[in-house]
């Protein structure tokens, strides 16, 4: 049993070291840029097999034994590279909200799945949360109906369901202006720009995002698009002088370099960088969990609060955001 514990656990050695190095290769590769996606998973992978080798105490062999050790070292190095500026512990990219005058926005976004039918459970955290802008994506027509007991509470709406996957509907208490429905890139991949009025009379400016997944998928193709449809969003924010607010399902992991083009020139802030790992997906698993789901804000925004919500019967958690705009 001994010998063949060492032979799993080197076996399960050899891969994870692979897979690590595998993943921080550049490439658009989609095989390749999916093996980024479970970093805290394989942190936990790595540092398990490392306390096997190191309570086996084997390899016999004094070198081959720390090279093993060191190779799950470095590996475990390389995923908490990534993981750590999402930790609590770390440097914030957007300051928390200090008390003061300012004006408060609430938005919630919901990827709710085509195929969920559990739409009360939704309304009833709706009703709950009262935010200002409600993000749902991937509605179809069934969605569409189902949402509509919330009109009321919320008269400035842009309704785009479709049965592809690729469904936005913006509920807004707020009133909107300038509203802009366009493809991002691929026909029948939409997006929602917009501009949100405050209630001092200030406007902000929105952007809902749906980007395909880097995986191939049926409709549209997705592989090789996304960085592609984030530096169309890149452009759109440095060309817009309003505070601005980017939310949505990525379909992609808080640290992926695709990502991290929308926060490199510095227009853009990631509001999970010090806050927490919110792993929005997948809502029916409890290992197989990463952030798919973000916001992120420009400059003089400020974070109040930012809350992953319980399940509504999706594959994705709700992510609650309240922000802050300083008066001055």
């Amino acid at each position: 049993m001994l010998t063949g514990l060492r032979y799993l656990l080197a076996t399960l050695s050899a891969l994870a070291l692979l897979l690590t190095l595998v993943s921080v290769v550049p490439s658009s590769k989609w095989w390749v840029q999916v093996l980024g996606f479970p970093r805290l998973q394989a942190l936990v992978v790595l540092a398990v097999l490392l306390l096997g080798w190191l309570a086996l105490r084997w390899p016999a062999h004094r070198r081959v034994r720390q090279g093993l050790l060191i190779g799950l070292g470095a590996s475990i190095c390389v995923q908490v590279f990534f993981l750590w500026p999402y930790l609590p512990f770390a440097p914030k990219d957007v300051p928390t909200a200090r008390a003061g005058a300012s004006t408060r926005l609430r938005i919630l976004v919901i990827n709710v799945l085509m195929k969920n039918r559990q739409d009360e459970r939704l309304r009833q955290l709706v009703k709950a949360v009262q935010p200002d802008v409600l993000l749902a994506l991937e509605p179809d027509a069934w969605w569409a109906r189902a949402l509509r007991p919330l009109q009321p509470a919320y008269p400035y709406r842009v309704e785009l369901p479709r049965d592809d996957a690729y469904g936005m509907i913006l509920y807004s208490r707020l009133p909107l202006a300038h509203t802009q429905v366009q493809n991002l890139l691929q026909h029948g991949v939409p997006s929602i720009r917009t501009r949100l009025q405050l209630p001092d009379g200030r406007q902000v400016t929105f952007f809902g995002i749906h980007p395909t997944p880097p995986i191939p998928d049926t409709y549209p193709d997705g592989v090789g698009l996304r960085g592609k449809a984030l530096q169309k969003v890149t452009d759109a924010v440095r060309q817009n002088e309003r505070p601005t607010i980017v939310a949505g399902d990525f379909n992609d992991v808080s640290w992926s370099s695709t990502i991290h083009q929308l926060t490199r020139e510095g227009e853009l802030h990631d509001v999970s960088l010090g806050r927490g790992l919110y792993n929005t997906f997948d809502a029916r698993s409890t290992l197989a969990r990463w952030p798919l789901d973000h916001f992120f804000v420009s400059e003089p925004f400020q974070v109040v609060a930012l809350k992953r919500l319980p399940d509504v019967g999706s594959d994705h958690f709700p992510l609650y955001i309240e922000l802050a705009l300083p008066d001055q």
